[in-house]
């Protein structure tokens, strides 16, 4: 029950609080919403702004309308049977591997896998260094590829994936589900500058256009969100050191379906979403297994306008004290967009399902060395063709 909780106390009021809930301010400098959130001293907030999350939520939109796998079975984990799946879900989880469960936006990782520092790169918040395992590896491709063509390059400077178990994490309304990563630019003479530098000057071209070269040809990219400003100046790198014009305005200029999408507050760093096909595919499978394990039985439930502890624990059939206790609040007052776990006593009937994921084809350029055939393995068993 709601142990004598009135059932206004702790309404959610809009109040002039942004919908993601502590998120950098109108007038609020990366560098200080950093500085808020406890990260290491650098130039990059988190990430996401109202417009910046408009535009990350778009490639999630995108992802929610797909449709049905062309061979009506489950294309990245053929190798487990219900039964077998249901069997290591109960007895053998770690064999699973890492698990994407909804969305970016609304969701979490089981079994996150963790990108740990190199000499190639470095985590600046080692504690949101966790996503799933074609995130971490993706990232280390990426990563691999631009210090192998610049060697004496410092470091590739990665700021947030996400926590350990996913989850909403502040300042970001994505960075959920362990597909979202934000990088840092690389900087001519490796000075990162503060402040409100004009960075697409100071940004060091080659090795960002490496960055993202990679990104596209090594690893399962759906965007990156980047200021159209930054933008120019790599593309026109681009252009002007080879690379097929075609091409390089398929990944810039192809409308809605561009790979690289212009988000305000992103002058600082990529936000890189994945599509981790094989996570993501197995959150959809056990999301009906949830009951099985009750330590991954939750709901992530998001605060909306007029709601209560008491109102959000009569949805899920939980009491105040519970919802209190399993988010570690000290009082009763809640605010919209805040992100409640929920914990559940059977299967959710409240949590979003998300479509079977299609990862297309890398959109590779023209002097890129031919994919394996149909039907080979890379990326730990994910089959695909070459475009």
């Amino acid at each position: 029950d709601d142990a004598g909780v009135p059932d206004d106390a702790g309404v959610a009021r809009d109040a002039g609080v942004p919908d993601d809930a502590g998120g950098v301010g109108a007038g609020e400098s990366a560098d200080a919403a950093l500085a808020t959130d406890g990260g290491a001293p650098d130039e990059m907030a988190a990430d996401d702004s109202d417009d910046a999350d408009e535009s990350a939520d778009d490639g999630e939109a995108d992802e929610r309308a797909a449709g049905d796998a062309t061979d009506g079975g489950y294309l990245y984990t053929r190798e487990l049977s219900d039964g077998e799946l249901k069997r290591r879900w109960e007895k053998q989880l770690d064999a699973l591997g890492s698990i994407s469960v909804g969305f970016a936006d609304e969701g979490r990782v089981i079994n996150a896998a963790h990108l740990e520092n190199t000499d190639a790169w470095i985590c600046q918040r080692p504690d949101l260094a966790y996503g799933t395992q074609e995130t971490v590896d993706g990232l280390a491709a990426a990563f691999r590829a631009v210090h192998a063509q610049f060697p004496d390059s410092a470091p590739a400077r990665l700021s947030h994936i996400g926590a350990r178990e996913g989850g909403y994490l502040r300042p970001h309304r994505s960075h959920q589900s362990g597909r979202d990563a934000d990088i840092g630019f690389f900087y001519k003479g490796d000075r990162v500058p503060g402040g409100r530098a004009r960075r697409e000057k100071l940004i060091d071209p080659a090795r960002n256009w490496a960055l993202l070269r990679a990104l596209v040809i090594d690893a399962d990219v759906q965007v990156v969100l980047v200021d159209r400003g930054i933008q120019k100046v790599l593309r026109d790198w681009a252009l002007a050191h080879g690379e097929d014009r075609a091409w390089v305005d398929r990944l810039f200029h192809g409308g809605a379906h561009a790979l690289i999408q212009h988000a305000r507050r992103h002058k600082d760093h990529f936000h890189v979403r994945f599509y981790a096909p094989r996570s993501q595919e197995l959150g959809r499978r056990i999301q009906p297994l949830l009951a099985l394990r009750p330590e991954h039985n939750v709901a992530l439930h998001r605060v909306r306008s007029g709601q209560t502890l008491g109102h959000i624990a009569r949805i899920y059939g939980t009491s105040v004290a519970v919802l209190m206790h399993v988010n570690h609040l000290k009082r009763t007052m809640i605010h919209v967009g805040q992100r409640i776990t929920v914990p559940l006593h059977g299967p959710c009937t409240h949590c979003p399902l998300p479509p079977p994921v299609i990862a297309p084809p890398r959109p590779l350029p023209p002097d890129a060395p031919a994919a394996p055939a149909d039907g080979a393995s890379l990326d730990g068993g994910v089959a695909r063709q070459s475009e």
